[in-house]
């Protein structure tokens, strides 16, 4: 492992003052209501009806981003299905403290868009190739030529020559005819300037009235909000780009199974899933093991203001989706509340209750803005666990959890993961079946379960 991943064994202090924990939990409700966004997105339409102008959509588009590749794929699917256009940017990707692991990233995503293309129904080659700098610029010319044209196709056949190697970059040059150099990178700053303008950071993004969404698994937000406006040309209500069910599926395992869930206890995505998470694994049947780090932030990964701010707004609108209500009751539990519920969970898996410690832990903090930082919010936490107080108070604050919380984060590095919630799941042996990053990867990891299991048979 990289020396700079050994190097984040500190566990930071990350303590803000009561008053900008208490700010917080009045500000984040508002901030993600489902009433504030709906009276933002009828302002901008009132806004576009009076302008005159046509239901415009951004694509920000990254050369050397699997999910960009993913991405526009879908764009002539969505002109034929909408009545929208779709301007096209290129960008050059998340960079500074937007892209806190870079040498992550690019293994990461060129391995989760290698799992989840064929449910989406899309092209990615398994296994994928990794382009040169010399054939990532030509590729960047080629499509800074055809934007303005026939840029979807282009795109489509770049990212494939890109991904499967071969040399067919050369005869792509040859059939559209590459821009120059210097024309080519002052598209890419206008278009890296105009997404931060707009306040994101990353490829593969859509960007339509105010709200941004993330690639093809955020498509879907967006689709149901061109249905609502009327705009969709045929009437059925079917999405070009649906959501895949979080389905258990009919098989059950006998344990062979492990569903190994890494949390944090400051993450809104764990926070909206890790009962969805748990639910599975104990639904199936699978071998349960959690196996909690400490919040990025907490060990010197950054967060920039945009990214924090997407991250409420996407957790909202995704435990909408999910069925999960209440989210957004925050009181930010960041440096001593986190240590705090840490410090209890040794002690609450002896008695089989960890999965409740840390699920009530995260509703105390997300869903009904409970103070952790205080003995009785903590109070609340551990007898919603079905925990007993009394005992619970004579350990709270002790260290003995940290060396445990680093070997999890060492274990999640091993497979380029640095976020949460991540899953691995392992096999009969202990062996790695497949790993995933991130809340909206659960429907894999059920359909992953299934699949064993099937082949178990």
């Amino acid at each position: 492992m990289a020396e700079q991943f050994e190097n984040q064994t500190g566990v930071a202090s990350s303590d803000p003052p009561k008053f900008v924990r208490w700010l917080g939990s009045k500000i984040v409700p508002r901030r993600v209501s489902l009433k504030r966004l709906l009276r933002a997105r009828q302002k901008v339409e009132r806004q576009r009806i009076k302008a005159g102008k046509p239901h415009r959509v951004e694509y920000f588009h990254q050369v050397d981003d699997p999910y960009s590749h993913l991405a526009v794929q879908v764009l002539k699917p969505l002109l034929e299905a909408y009545d929208i256009e779709i301007n096209v940017q290129l960008v050059a990707g998340p960079s500074g403290k937007n892209l806190p692991e870079p040498e992550l990233l690019p293994s990461y995503s060129r391995h989760d868009c290698e799992q989840v293309a064929p449910y989406y129904g899309l092209d990615f080659p398994n296994p994928c190739q990794v382009a040169g700098q010399e054939e990532l610029a030509l590729a960047s010319r080629i499509l800074a030529g055809a934007v303005g044209k026939d840029f979807a196709a282009v795109a489509i056949a770049v990212g494939s020559a890109i991904w499967r190697g071969g040399g067919a970059l050369q005869t792509l040059a040859e059939n559209h005819e590459p821009l120059a150099q210097i024309e080519t990178d002052k598209l890419v700053k206008q278009g890296t300037e105009r997404q931060l303008e707009l306040k994101h950071y990353s490829g593969g993004m859509f960007f339509y009235g105010g709200e941004w969404y993330w690639g093809i698994d955020r498509l879907y937000h967006l689709e149901h909000r061109l249905i609502e406006l009327g705009i969709a040309k045929v009437g059925d209500g079917k999405l070009v780009v649906p959501r895949p069910a979080i389905e258990d599926g009919p098989l059950r395992d006998d344990g062979s199974l492990t569903l190994e869930i890494y949390p944090s206890l400051r993450s809104p995505y764990t926070a909206i899933s890790f009962d969805l998470s748990v639910a599975l694994a104990r639904k199936v049947g699978a071998r349960l093991v959690l196996r909690p780090v400490l919040p990025m932030v907490m060990r010197g990964v950054s967060l920039t203001r945009e990214k924090g701010f997407y991250i409420l707004m996407d957790t909202a609108r995704e435990a909408r989706e999910l069925g999960v209500e209440g989210f957004g009751g925050m009181y930010d539990p960041i440096g001593e509340p986190v240590r705090r519920g840490f410090s209890l969970f040794p002690w609450a898996r002896e008695k089989g209750r960890e999965a409740e410690l840390l699920s009530a832990f995260l509703r105390a903090a997300f869903f009904e803005s409970i103070n952790t930082l205080s003995d009785r919010g903590m109070r609340q936490v551990v007898e919603n666990a079905g925990l007993p107080w009394d005992e619970a108070r004579t350990i709270l604050g002790n260290r003995d959890w940290e060396a445990e919380m680093e070997q999890n984060r060492l274990a999640m590095y091993e497979w380029d993961s640095w976020g949460v919630p991540s899953y691995r799941l392992l096999g009969r042996s202990g062996e790695t079946i497949a790993n995933f990053w991130g809340q909206d990867r659960l429907w894999v990891v059920a359909r992953e379960i299934q699949r064993v299991l099937g082949e178990e048979r």
